[in-house]
């Protein structure tokens, strides 16, 4: 690891000043930023600790009903939160199911954001990545990517995202709120990931220097309380990304589907929000055989880069398996195995 100058400010105007410098890094939970470093996939010449930023640890209940989740608010403390997860259900279990307690309590929802890629190639610096170092290539392409995308995928880049928390979050319609020399913009999360086209280094619309304040739930994501699941297949049962997962929240009257949030993990670049699939869902029979039509229209553009055909069906079967979960009901009980299709109930209440 080479040598790097470290700045903690006590405002977040001194944040955005320090960080002005090329070459800067902000530094919150650094369970991502650290382990990259240390590896030498990223040498920042200067970090910024903005932990000490007090502004940025509240999660505050807005006057038009929504919800301000603090950029440095530990993932343990908002999935436990039981406010939090008597409203969200699903975004409590998304974030439940991710790394482990220990890495929960130290990432903060910001960070969670913003991790990049756990594609081997991006890890591996001896690789072609053109997420690392632009045009140099992607050796991913032709190589093991049993694991990569099957949507909005490019020649330059086939990696995936890897959060759990941002899958529901997108689905919720949530917005990042950010900081930069400009003045607090606000952009929804959907729209804050990019995909790589020709340029798989730009991961957000972060330009540099900004900083993630918040993230805004809107008031109308609470009223899925009700029927919202988040399912994640992964390779192991714990401590391990998902392969595919899907986050879904209903809102049904007399049989019928008046409203519908999909999305899916694991699949692309970013979160994928899956609104051709929301289209299909609304006003029909809420039922399997809707299910499986809304599948189909989630993965209409889902085509394998490589020797990963069968992430594909596997993602249908789980946006069936999720929408079926949550016309269920949210559950009382959180599963005890948070968001695994082979964990059964009874496990922990949502508030405890």
């Amino acid at each position: 690891m080479r040598d790097f100058d470290y700045v903690r400010p006590a405002t977040i105007s001194e944040a955005l000043v320090a960080a002005a410098e090329p070459g800067s890094a902000y530094l919150a939970g650094g369970t991502n930023l650290l382990d990259l470093m240390k590896g030498g996939v990223t040498s920042p010449e200067r970090i910024v600790d903005i932990t000490r930023l007090p502004e940025l640890n509240r999660i505050e209940t807005l006057d038009d009903g929504g919800l301000r989740i603090g950029a440095l608010v530990r993932n343990a403390d908002l999935a436990h939160d039981p406010a939090f997860a008597k409203a969200y259900p699903a975004v409590a279990e998304a974030l439940l199911s991710g790394a482990s307690a220990q890495l929960r309590n130290a990432a903060t929802a910001g960070g969670n954001l913003l991790q990049r890629t756990r594609c081997s190639y991006f890890y591996d610096t001896a690789s072609a990545c053109n997420r690392r170092e632009p045009g140099s290539g992607c050796s991913a392409l032709g190589g093991e990517n049993r694991l990569h995308a099957i949507l909005g995928w490019s020649d330059a880049c086939i990696a995936t995202h890897p959060s759990d928390f941002c899958v529901p979050l997108v689905a919720l319609d949530a917005v990042v709120e950010i900081e930069g020399k400009q003045g607090r913009r606000h952009v929804t999360l959907e729209e804050f990931h990019r995909l790589p086209g020709d340029t798989p280094q730009r991961e957000t619309v972060l330009e540099p220097g900004e900083l993630i304040v918040a993230i805004r739930l809107p008031a109308e994501a609470a009223s899925f309380a009700a029927h919202a699941r988040y399912l994640k297949m992964r390779e192991r049962t714990s401590y391990a990304f998902a392969v595919v997962s899907a986050a879904a929240a209903l809102t049904v009257r007399d049989g019928k589907i008046r409203a519908a949030r999909l999305a899916l993990g694991g699949v692309a670049a970013k979160p994928w929000r899956a609104r051709a699939a929301e289209a299909v869902l609304l006003g029909a029979d809420a039922d399997e055989a809707a299910f499986v039509r809304a599948a189909d229209a989630a993965l209409a553009d889902a085509s394998p880069p490589g020797d990963n055909a069968f992430k594909i069906e596997l993602a249908r079967r789980i946006v069936v398996r999720t929408l079926m979960s949550a016309l269920a009901g949210t559950p009382a009980l959180m599963p005890a195995l948070p968001a695994s299709p082979f964990s059964s109930l009874p496990g922990v209440r949502h508030d405890a």
